[in-house]
Parts: structure tokens; C-alpha cells; sequence
């Protein structure tokens, strides 16, 4: 949570191009004094039933959020590509995601409902009428990644509005635009503005707002390092939703279909110069064809534009630091050193930008093989048998999508069973994800499962009524 692109003073974060660094806007961060009024504020709002929203306002609220967001489409693509370093064209697709993400919360309060309860199941029950209902969690508090400025924001305030929680919400330092972009949305579609409050702060503000004992609620979207850390300082009772990264490993059967699966791969692997938690990073191919499968994969690569985000041109913009890009140099290059062919790639193309990269049998050892590159990079492997491969995908403490090519439904199926991950696409890339499908990380890669109807779910929680007839 700590800031590094943005420029702080006392009160206020300057937000920088993230490529030729210059200051594109700025946000007043907040006090704790002041974060701890909106708390103040919020559990009031939460504990005094009068005051809850009702359903049919949550959904008009949001409703009206997407058609205004609709009619700035552009505008708020443009600030995601200006802010956050992610093309025009693939900003457009986020801002896309993001209304309809907001729609799925308007749509989806339906599903908050209960159930009956069979109560005559036993004569100690007999004669009596049970059933649920869900309720509101309470306040939330929602800190988020750089990656997707607007969608993420999304799927972490609109499921608190949609469940009817106050929301406190801290956007990633670098990215704090397009989330303040979205919260004044909310306010202009009718949420009364203390059921959310936009909170940018510092790290130690930060860390006392997440641990605060009147949060009911936390959502974590950011590195394992830190996401881990907040989880065991909650206050007892706090529920928390964790997503982190991961190095999302795809297998390659010698029967796939190649020609097909390359241009699968460059999206997968070069989509925001790499910087998403499922980016195809580890792929396994048969020895006999990995090093032409490598250098299919390293034309395409050596193809694609890098260069500012705002550009209609651009394929890969920067990475969202200078200090990424020296990381993502060193860890190249050690692989290098250590015997990896780079097959594209393997440079800086400037103190923002890195090219994007293909390398065929880096070490096991090496950094890129052993951590989430989070860059314009992706590492072929080579093995004997396909039963290696999954133990080499299964290998990193990190365990969130994976992917298969094959033709043989045998293979596929296979992979499904053997591989640990929450999701395995099948003749597609690792960063496949529509909105309404669970999206979770095992192991080190998170906690609790994302997805707006079921992170809606988290938001609330049963309630049960038993009446004796």
C-alpha cells in the first residue's frame, strides 16, 4: 500500500503518466482523523436500521450509475489508459466490463434472498415455521490494485452498494482517478455520499482503517506481502476477502492446435504488458516443439507496439513504475546469465517501458520461474511427459487460473483433475475471466472467492426467523 508513482505533499497525491511521467491530475488524501469520522459514520449508518437503503433504491441507484457511466464511456476509458499505462483498446474493454459489472450488482440483489428451513424433520422441530433472509455485513472496507483503476473499484464498492453496507474504499496510490471517477457516479445517481467514502491515505492511516473493530467487512486486491499481513491484524469477527497474484502456468499438448493458440498466448501473456494476476507466464511445451512453439510466439511478440497508453497504436504500455522496470531488467537478465535463450525482447525500451519478451528454458532456479514476473514476459519449458508438466505447473506456492491446449478431450480432462488451480481454461489463455464467475487463488495466491454475486454473498449474511405455530 505503500505510494511510489504519485507524487505526495502533506495533503495531496500528484497522479503521473505512468510513461513519460508527467502529472495528469492529483486527489486530496485523507487523515486518520478524518477516515475515522467516516468510520464514525458508517457504523452508525449500518447499526441504525431506519436508515438502511432500501432494495429498490439500491437498484435504481445502480442502474442510473451504468447509464452515466455509459454516456462517458471514453472519457473514463481515456483516464484508465492515461492513469493506469493500459491501452486505449483495452481500456475501452475495461470500461465495458465496468458497466456491465454494475449491472450484474443491480441484477443480482434478486439472488440475496433466503430459504425455508424444514423445521418437522424430527418431533423436537415439529410444529414450527423456519426460514432465512440475508442481511447487510455491515461497514466495508475495500483497498485496491492499480491494474484495473475502474473495474476493480467495481467489483469491490458495487457488490457493498448492491448488499446495502457503507463503504470506505482506498484506491491504489498510483490509480486513484478513475475510482474517484466512480464513487462521484454513484453520488450523481442518487447514493447518499456518507454510504461511501472515497479514501486515499497514507500506509499507517491505511493499515488503522483496515484493522478498525467497527469494520465488518474487508476486500483485498494487491500483493500477497501485504494482503497477508492486514488479514492477521483484523479485528476479531472482521470477514475478509483476499486476491493476489499468481504465475499462472499453461500446458501445451503435442496434438494442439498451434496456429491457433499463438495469438491465444500473446493476448494472455503481453494483455497490459503482463501486469494481471493471471497473465500466462510459465508455459510448458513438448521438448521436440518448444523451441518452435518459442519462436512462433517470439514473432508475434517482437510485432506488438510498446509504447504511451493514450495512443490509439500502442499494444503494451509502461510498466506502472520506473523502479518495475529495472525488477523486470534484472530478473531477465539473471536468466539469461544463467543460461535462458531470449527469443524476443529482453531489453528496456526506456526508463518507463520494457520489451516485451519471450525466453526459452530459463532455469528452475531464477527469479522468473519463482515469482510472479508481473511483467512483458513469458518463459517456455520443455518436457518429456505430460505428467511432468503438471508437476512443474504445480510446483509455486501460488495457485489461481491455468490453461490447456490440446485436441484430445483425454488431455483436457487430465489437466482439469491434475492441475491446482481454482480455474482451467481449455484451448484459451490463463487471463480469460468474465464478471459473474467465481475468480479465487488458492493457496498463497488469495482468500475467499471474487466475482460480483459472490462477493454480494460475503456482503451479507443469514438471518434466521423460527416461529412456533
Amino acid at each position: 500500500m505503500s505510494n511510489t508513482n504519485s507524487s505526495w505533499t502533506d495533503r495531496v497525491i500528484e497522479v503521473v503518466n505512468p510513461f513519460d511521467q508527467l502529472v495528469i491530475g492529483s486527489v486530496d488524501r485523507k487523515s486518520w482523523d478524518e477516515v475515522d469520522a467516516c468510520l464514525s459514520v458508517a457504523h452508525q449508518l449500518h447499526m441504525n436500521r431506519k436508515n438502511w437503503i432500501p432494495v429498490y433504491r439500491r437498484i435504481e441507484i445502480l442502474k442510473k450509475a451504468a447509464t452515466i457511466m455509459q454516456t462517458r464511456f471514453e472519457e473514463l476509458a481515456y483516464q484508465i489508459a492515461n492513469e493506469g499505462g493500459k491501452p486505449l483498446i483495452d481500456a475501452r474493454v475495461e470500461v465495458s466490463r465496468a458497466i456491465d459489472g454494475v449491472e450484474l450488482c443491480a441484477s443480482n440483489i434478486i439472488s440475496l434472498a433466503g430459504r425455508e428451513i424444514p423445521m418437522d424433520l424430527t418431533a423436537a422441530g415439529a410444529g414450527r415455521l423456519a426460514f432465512t433472509s440475508r442481511e447487510p455485513i455491515g461497514v466495508v472496507v475495500a483497498v485496491s490494485a492499480f491494474n484495473h483503476p475502474l473495474n476493480l473499484i467495481v467489483h469491490q464498492v458495487g457488490p457493498a452498494v448492491a448488499a446495502g453496507c457503507p463503504v470506505l474504499v482506498k484506491p491504489a496510490d498510483d490509480t486513484p482517478l478513475s475510482c474517484q471517477s466512480f464513487v462521484n457516479i454513484l453520488y450523481e445517481a442518487g447514493l447518499p455520499e456518507e454510504w461511501c467514502c472515497f479514501a486515499p491515505c497514507d500506509t499507517p492511516t491505511a493499515e488503522k482503517m483496515v484493522t478498525d473493530p467497527r469494520v465488518a467487512f474487508f476486500s483485498f486486491i494487491g500483493s500477497a506481502r501485504v494482503g497477508w499481513m492486514l488479514r492477521s491484524k483484523l479485528a476479531q469477527g472482521t470477514r475478509c476477502a483476499l486476491e493476489h497474484g499468481g504465475a499462472a502456468p499453461v500446458i501445451i499438448d503435442e496434438n494442439a492446435d498451434i496456429q491457433e493458440m499463438i495469438p491465444k498466448l500473446v493476448k494472455g501473456g503481453y494483455y497490459h504488458s503482463g501486469q494481471v494476476c493471471v497473465s500466462v507466464q510459465r508455459i510448458y511445451a513438448p521438448k521436440k516443439f518448444a523451441a518452435s512453439i518459442g519462436q512462433l510466439l517470439a514473432e508475434e511478440v517482437s510485432r506488438l507496439v510498446v509504447g504511451n497508453a493514450i495512443y490509439e497504436q500502442t499494444e503494451c504500455g509502461p510498466l506502472i513504475r520506473p523502479r518495475e522496470v529495472n525488477r523486470v531488467s534484472d530478473w531477465v537478465e539473471e536468466a539469461r546469465q544463467a543460461g535462458a535463450s531470449v527469443l524476443a525482447g529482453g531489453q528496456k525500451r526506456g526508463a518507463t517501458t520494457y520489451a516485451p519478451t519471450v525466453l526459452l528454458r530459463p532455469p528452475l532456479e531464477v527469479n522468473v520461474s519463482q515469482k510472479e514476473i508481473f511483467g512483458p514476459v513469458v518463459c517456455i519449458y520443455d518436457y518429456e511427459a505430460i505428467e511432468d508438466a503438471f508437476t512443474m505447473a504445480n510446483s509455486l506456492p501460488f495457485a489461481f487460473q491455468a490453461s490447456v491446449f490440446t485436441s484430445s478431450l483425454d488431455t483436457a480432462m487430465n489437466a482439469i483433475r491434475n492441475l491446482d488451480a481454482t480455474a482451467v481454461m481449455v484451448n484459451d489463455h490463463t487471463a480469460f475471466r468474465v464478471d459473474w464467475m467465481p475468480f479465487a487463488g488458492r493457496r498463497q495466491s488469495g482468500y475467499g472467492t471474487g466475482g460480483i454475486g459472490y462477493t454480494m454473498h460475503d456482503m451479507t449474511h443469514d438471518k434466521m426467523a423460527i416461529i412456533k405455530l
